[in-house]
């Protein structure tokens, strides 16, 4: 009877087993029909036998394209064609340089996230999350990454095969502000002044792009001219491997900066906010079409799209979420101000505008450029430069170096200013907003850029804005050196490392930056680690005193005092 029963429960086990593991192969079939993604099939292959030139060095040449380091420090692209023939190019031209911005992306996302199975969960979980990506994203610019796609890295296919990593990465940035509560590091700052407020009466945009992915991330900006087969030229700021846009001008004087804004969770893909800005940039030559434009593409984050536009001269911004798009014009008559929160009527009393207002920084360093631009009578370039290069906090304040709250948080990849009156640009050149300024005129560039064979330079030089003095500073050294302090005690917290630092390394680390609430945060976390209760509370109390980015951050010192102050009892 036991024998008959033993083998009636082995039976029972073994067809389970098979049922089971016919489950799984069922579910996996399933799984990775549902995630792929099928490549975009061009009508022309012929550009795939072209090859590039290499001129000089960091000088190449493919037919009429060419890619270049200029003496300032920044790389300058020039394409042409069909959205393919642009793609291929632009892939074959820029191969290392797109290489190397994918090492210092997965160095950085490794960096934010070293438990593997975490990293293994997201990759899956963003490939279900993506699976109908490709179905929000116009032909033209799906053409477009994957010819770029054909020359990307082999060292990264563990992540996913070419066209499918580089398709993902143009929403890179969405799937991280919306996912995260503080938008990953992502605070950037814009202004739009014209008419009476500008020194010579036209429009002038500045924005800074605080999108911080590490420092090796932002090293190689790239300044890509593009004269496509269908729209306008254009010229936007970006980097290798990215066709989208975050920053950029057209031929009309039509200029896209995008901010982005605190967002619901999305439900699944829709169309990259990146790829938006760029049919806007590359389709539209006034505000009203930029606006039609916004309207037909459903995005699965918000953000704020700030439009300049010569044809209208002035600036209003498109602040768009998943389910709403909204078309915002200052009560100024001649300037607006944008952050990372929403001004118009349609989300006066949505919740997570108002959640947003209320404990990020955006409300801050929207008041505080207000302040800067009513105390600039007449906006110059250079003074849009020292704007965007404002260090304090408002009434000139000093909040610290890297603040949030800061219109400079010395985390931005580039900082720009537009003059769309004469089509001239302003890009910043490392570190940060803090090098020079350098002017292209888009009228001279793309009058020679077509079939240019030797290494010229095609920036105006007499026009660019000098350096930030604060970058030859002792200051600014000190900043460097608390990063790297910072980055010593964040390690050893994160991984409750037992050194004891001595106390001449903690009063070097206060001075560096002393008014700055984080110092004061993470030495709170070092004495804690070392269960020293009084020191701890001593230097959370302080961090309280200090001008904090957040109310989240505020609640999490105030959380650690009562942790603290619960062991001490």
């Amino acid at each position: 009877m036991i024998k008959n029963l033993l083998k009636r429960y082995a039976r029972w086990l073994f067809y389970s087993f098979f049922v089971v593991m016919d489950v799984l192969f069922i579910l996996l079939v399933w799984f990775i029909i549902t995630v792929t993604i099928p490549t975009p099939v061009p009508n022309d292959l012929t550009v795939l036998s072209l090859n590039r030139t290499e001129i000089s060095t960091d000088f190449y040449t493919l037919k009429n394209n060419w890619i270049k380091k200029s003496e300032t420090g920044l790389w300058e692209i020039y394409l042409e064609g069909d959205g393919f023939e642009r793609g291929v190019v632009e892939g074959k031209l820029n191969k290392e340089l797109a290489e190397k911005q994918e090492i210092a992306f997965v160095g950085q996302i490794k960096k934010m996230i070293p438990s593997q199975g975490m990293l293994n969960y997201l990759k899956f979980f963003i490939a279900f999350f993506n699976r109908n990506l490709d179905k929000y994203i116009p032909e033209e610019y799906k053409l477009e990454i994957y010819g770029e796609s054909l020359s990307a890295s082999d060292q990264f296919d563990f992540i996913g095969p070419k066209y499918y990593r580089m398709l993902n990465y143009h929403a890179a940035h969405d799937i991280g502000h919306a996912l995260q509560d503080k938008n990953m590091t992502v605070g950037c700052t814009a202004f739009g002044a014209w008419a009476d407020k500008t020194e010579d009466g036209t429009l002038l945009i500045g924005r800074n792009f605080d999108f911080y992915v590490g420092d090796a991330f932002a090293e190689d900006k790239l300044i890509n001219f593009v004269k496509p087969k269908d729209g306008y030229k254009l010229m936007m700021i970006s980097w290798a491997g990215m066709i989208g846009t975050v920053s950029g001008m057209n031929e009309k004087g039509l200029t896209v900066t995008i901010n982005a804004s605190k967002s619901e969770i999305p439900t699944g893909a829709a169309t990259p906010i990146s790829i938006l800005a760029r049919e806007i940039l590359q389709y539209a030559k006034n505000i009203d079409e930029a606006y039609a434009i916004a309207q037909k593409r459903k995005t699965f984050v918000s953000e704020s799209i700030l439009i300049g536009s010569l044809e209208d001269n002035k600036t209003a911004t498109i602040e768009k979420t998943p389910s709403k798009t909204e078309l915002y014009t200052s009560e100024n008559s001649d300037y607006i101000i944008c952050a990372n929160h929403y001004q118009g009527k349609a989300f006066a009393t949505d919740l997570i505008n108002q959640s947003n207002i209320e404990k990020s920084s955006s409300n801050y360093r929207l008041k505080h450029l207000t302040q800067l631009v009513n105390e600039t009578p007449k906006i110059s370039v250079k003074d849009a430069a020292a704007i965007l290069r404002n260090r304090q906090g408002l009434d000139g304040k000093a909040i610290g170096m890297g603040n949030e709250k800061a219109l400079n948080q010395l985390i931005a990849h580039h900082s720009v200013i537009f003059k769309p009156a004469k089509l001239q640009v302003w890009v910043s050149t490392n570190p940060f907003q803090l090098g020079q300024y350098v002017c292209y005129d888009l009228n001279k560039v793309f009058a020679e850029a077509s079939g240019l064979k030797t290494k010229k330079e095609l920036y105006e030089k007499e026009l660019n804005v000098p350096a930030d003095s604060f970058l030859y500073s002792a200051a600014y050294k000190n900043f460097v050196a608390y990063k790297l302090m910072r980055e010593g005690f964040q390690i050893r917290h994160k991984h409750t490392i037992k050194d004891t630092i001595d106390s001449k390394t903690i009063t070097t680390f206060i001075q560096l930056n002393e008014e700055y609430w984080e110092t004061y945060f993470i030495l709170g976390n070092y004495y804690r680690d070392e269960k020293n209760t009084q020191e701890a509370l001593k230097y959370y109390n302080l961090a309280l005193t200090k001008e904090i980015t957040t109310v989240q951050d505020k609640e999490a010192i105030e959380k650690s005092i009562v942790d603290v102050q619960e062991v001490k009892e």
